[in-house]
């Protein structure tokens, strides 16, 4: 179902470049944004892109909801990483977040997002689908680069991808490493790059890495997205293979990213 988007929009950016550059195709294409930046990282390239940019920590509730509301945002975009950790720093959150938190059965991602989608919506602020400023970074089935996969790392891709989709479909992470038919890693709370060097130094050499959207994925938070530091973390542990899901998992800066992969004697394909 297609949204009317309004001439203003917010943005709650984690880290990383996503966030970056969905603020620089909104305004390039015309819209206003307002960016709550809850990271440090790109803090100077938003400023760039966004009308304002302010910062709080994610488990500043009351004063997010305040910011949207004195800027009149009607619609609001999570986009970028916000690690998983913040949820061991509950002496940084507010009141109303902690009594939230008291509510959710379990701390993993969808309950603790979904929660926050249901307060941004009471207070008439529509959480979008995250991908709607982005689509041109979602990639297509094939092999992206000048390298392909061997028929044993295909078997590996092949279990990967079920076993990270089961994975997935409990919400304990989206990403595994496989080397010879065994699981290496899965990630957990410590996020995709150390899954994979865990799981990269276990294997010693040419282990695959797998990264997939959760079966009954929310496209308003978590899409898949993987970029150069993906990349990087695989070439210092000698991984020699990234697969992704096709048309589910956004490629950040592709071009920098597949050229990375074909100088690096690395794998890189979407299945």
């Amino acid at each position: 179902m297609s949204v009317m988007l309004e001439s203003k929009q917010g943005l709650i950016a984690g880290d990383g470049i996503l966030p970056v550059k969905m603020a620089q195709y909104a305004k390039e294409n015309g819209f206003d944004v307002v960016c709550i930046s809850l990271a440090n990282d790109n803090v100077k390239q938003l400023k760039k892109y966004c009308s304002k940019v302010y910062s709080c920590h994610p488990g500043e509730i009351n004063k997010i909801e305040k910011i949207l509301k004195e800027e009149e945002i009607k619609q609001a975009t999570f986009l970028g990483k916000v690690h998983k950790r913040v949820l061991l720093q509950l002496y940084k959150f507010d009141a109303r977040a902690i009594e939230l938190l008291k509510e959710v059965k379990r701390l993993n991602d969808d309950e603790v997002m979904l929660l926050i989608v249901r307060e941004f919506e009471k207070a008439g602020i529509k959480v979008l689908d995250q991908t709607i400023f982005i689509k041109n970074l979602m990639i297509p089935a094939g092999v992206l680069g000048k390298h392909k996969p061997t028929a044993e790392q295909l078997e590996d891709v092949n279990y990967g991808f079920w076993l990270a989709k089961e994975m997935g479909g409990v919400d304990v992470g989206q990403s595994v490493v496989i080397k010879d038919k065994m699981i290496m890693a899965v990630e957990a709370i410590e996020g995709t790059d150390a899954c994979i060097k865990r799981g990269a130094k276990l294997a010693k050499k040419n282990a695959s890495v797998i990264k997939v959207s959760k079966p009954k994925q929310d496209k308003r938070f978590d899409i898949p997205a993987v970029g150069l530091r993906t990349l990087k973390t695989m070439k210092r542990y000698k991984a020699s293979l990234l697969a992704v899901e096709a048309n589910e998992t956004i490629i950040v800066d592709q071009e920098k990213v597949i050229k990375f992969a074909d100088e690096n004697n690395i794998v890189i394909m979407a299945v």
